[in-house]
């Protein structure tokens, strides 16, 4: 067997930051008051995001706090964590060419109240000429393996939640990325659709949903999840479009108006 292809991560990563603000990591630097990724492996930093995404929703929608679960503000936050995580390798290796290999050991966050998460990256090492398959494949035994899982695995044990939901978050996460992706850059819509394709076969991805491709003239794929976030349970907060809450007809008139 060859050997990988290897490039630097900075110009791909570049290039995944002008997809949009989830796309981007910042290069690392000591005055940016940048937390290494690790600290967000601890109970106590996670129970301490959680309250401040919880008293931030109940302050903007005017709610009682009684009226937003804890779990289910960690459900919902560590997903927009793992579209953080995932969504600029995704974009630096599909429209930049290289995917990089993020490690817990290279990645750092700054907290902020609402909004993208700020991220930041060290010396990466980046794979090139990967196939869809071959991006689908090292996204998954790479950063995700290296990042999300054991993210997850905290908010498990934290906030005593599901397994099959948070699984379900992260495939929502790295669908939803693919099809930003696809909207803002359309020429490569067909090949990060492919990407998703393959890494929705993939464990621990396989089984969180499937994959949908509803108009043959369009590369543009959507997820249709086997569980839900649990956003639903804070009032006014609805379904998503890809949970498996929302109505059939629901489904194919968003679709309908991502696809005109």
């Amino acid at each position: 067997m060859p050997p990988h292809k290897t490039a630097a991560a900075g110009p791909a990563l570049a290039a995944a930051a002008a997809i949009g603000p989830y796309f981007a990591w910042e290069a690392w630097s000591a005055d940016g008051g940048w937390r290494p990724f690790t600290e967000l492996l601890t109970p106590d930093v996670v129970h301490s995001r959680v309250s401040v995404a919880r008293s931030t929703l109940v302050s903007a929608f005017g709610l009682a706090p009684s009226d937003v679960p804890s779990r289910v503000v960690a459900s919902v936050w560590f997903m927009g964590v793992s579209a953080r995580l995932l969504s600029p390798p995704l974009g630096a290796a599909v429209a930049g060419g290289a995917l990089p290999l993020a490690t817990r050991a290279n990645l750092w966050w700054r907290p902020v109240a609402s909004g993208p998460m700020p991220m930041a990256y060290g010396t990466v090492a980046a794979r090139a000429e990967l196939s869809p398959a071959g991006i689908a494949a090292e996204l998954v035994a790479g950063p995700l393996a290296e990042t999300v899982t054991p993210l997850l695995e905290v908010f498990r044990d934290t906030f005593r939640l599901s397994s099959k939901v948070l699984w379900g978050n992260v495939a929502s996460a790295l669908a939803g990325a693919a099809g930003v992706l696809a909207d803002t850059m359309p020429r490569h819509a067909s090949r990060v659709g492919a990407v998703l394709d393959h890494a929705s076969t993939l464990a621990p991805l396989a089984g969180t949903g499937s994959v949908i491709r509803p108009d043959a003239s369009s590369a543009r794929r959507f997820l249709v999840r086997a569980n839900c976030c649990l956003y639903y349970r804070i009032p006014g907060g609805g379904t998503c479009g890809d949970c498996v809450l929302t109505s059939e007809d629901d489904r194919l008139r968003q679709w309908a108006a991502i696809l005109r």
